[in-house]
């Protein structure tokens, strides 16, 4: 059964660039990001993670999808990195705008300079 379909609670955690997916009260997947400047910026994916015990549920999808979600409603484009939400997206293009390869590449190289935010 997909997550989607499951009571599965996805947390925005800004502070520490983590969107992460909550069963039951433990924590299933996560998707690490972080926000493009200059301001307001885009949101960046650059890992995503499904702990094997949830794999195969729709989790990393749930996030995926979550993460465009809070971008549209702040109004900013969705720079993916990570290659799971890259293909996501290739495989939601109604849900995932493609973004300018300029925007893509600004995103490689403020990443580039800060490795810490992978």
């Amino acid at each position: 059964m997909a997550a989607e379909n499951n009571p599965v609670e996805i947390r925005d955690d800004r502070e520490h660039g983590k969107l992460v997916a909550y069963e039951d009260g433990t924590a299933a997947g996560v998707i690490a990001y972080f926000v493009m400047y200059p301001e307001p910026g885009a949101l960046v994916p650059v890992h995503t993670v499904v702990q094997p015990e949830y794999e195969g549920r729709g989790i990393g999808g749930a996030l995926a999808r979550e993460l465009y979600t809070i971008a549209a409603r702040e109004g900013v484009p969705v720079v993916p990195l990570c290659p799971y939400v890259v293909k996501w997206a290739q495989r939601h293009p109604d849900l995932a705008p493609a973004v300018p390869e300029e925007m893509v590449e600004g995103a490689r190289r403020q990443l580039e300079s800060h490795p810490e935010l992978l």
